[in-house]
């Protein structure tokens, strides 16, 4: 009872301290005139991703490889699945061609090229594992499509469009201090209870963080991209999760296989094979109209609940 207890503790920990974090730092960032530009495409974007971060950076650290996989793919297959499905149900989201034809592309071949390196058995004979070779791999992935997005924004000249909160600077050097603080104790609070749920409930570590964990760090996302359907504003809302599974894969779990290799244990191919099975979807969803409308969300709600179904049985 108390690792739940702790477990949701942690989950709110995540979610204030990366709003903590973002508002403070990009409050900083600006009192020393770094362009919003810069803000937006590091400080912000990162925030969302933060809970993520924090709980594979520890997870990975302890050694919890379950962990570090399970909360990355299952994060991605929320964004997909639930939180782009549960949107278009509120509200169909119009797609812009880049989103279509480059960032969901991206996320789909981000997600096959984990596939791949988690099944290097089958090519050079070694034990399954992502190494930190591979890690580096994923992170100049992760650069390059860090600079795609700074090109994106300066052709669109959305410098204006972003707001950083007017705080003093001691108010945003404790802001940004408690925010770290929140993510570092909330992160701790989560991999430790996900470990012991799993040990009192006799499931594996990957179910806890495949489902609770990968829910709990989906939070900003969700909150960012239903807010963002309300408002009618459907490239946030889109680009907000395809944006934040490429980030998962490239950075989270490059940085997570940088810090320790990542074993890939038995059955963790379902979820790697469901995350591109998902991206493909989304994908043939979106193609011909560069719409995702009431129905298709439906079915990709429905598509989590037979992954869900299928992993939950075993």
């Amino acid at each position: 009872m108390m690792s739940i207890v702790f477990m949701i503790l942690g989950i709110v920990a995540l979610v204030y301290g990366a709003n903590f974090l973002v508002d403070g730092a990009s409050a900083i960032a600006k009192k020393f005139n770094i362009p919003n530009i810069v803000i937006g495409l590091t400080i912000v974007a990162f925030g969302t991703s933060a809970p993520e971060l924090v709980v594979n950076t520890i997870a990975s650290v302890k050694g919890y490889s379950a962990i570090t996989m399970g909360n990355v793919i299952g994060s991605n297959l929320i964004n997909t699945l639930i939180i782009l499905g549960v949107t278009a149900a509120i509200y169909p989201l119009s797609v812009s061609k880049t989103t279509t034809f480059v960032e969901v592309p991206l996320s789909f071949i981000a997600g096959l090229i984990v596939l791949i390196m988690a099944n290097d058995y089958y090519f050079d004979g070694v034990n399954s594992i992502i190494g930190r070779g591979d890690g580096i791999i994923l992170l100049v992935f992760f650069i390059m499509f860090l600079g795609y997005n700074f090109y994106l924004t300066l052709k669109a000249k959305e410098e204006d469009e972003l707001e950083i909160k007017n705080y003093s600077m001691g108010i945003a050097i404790g802001a940004f201090i408690g925010g770290l603080i929140l993510l570092i104790v909330g992160g701790k609070f989560i991999v430790d209870s996900a470990v012991a749920i799993a040990t009192g409930l006799g499931v594996s570590e990957r179910v806890i963080s495949l489902t609770i964990v990968a829910l709990g760090t989906s939070l900003p996302e969700l909150a960012t991209s239903v807010v963002a359907a309300m408002k009618k504003n459907s490239d946030l809302a889109i680009g907000n999760c395809v944006g934040s599974n490429i980030f998962n894969i490239f950075f989270i779990l490059g940085i997570s296989a940088v810090i320790r290799p990542i074993n890939i244990g038995a059955g963790e191919n379902l979820e790697l094979i469901f995350n591109v099975l998902a991206g493909v979807l989304l994908f043939v969803f979106i193609l011909r109209r560069r719409k995702l409308v009431r129905w298709q969300g439906i079915a990709m709600i429905v598509f989590y609940g037979i992954y869900l179904f299928d992993l939950l049985r075993k």
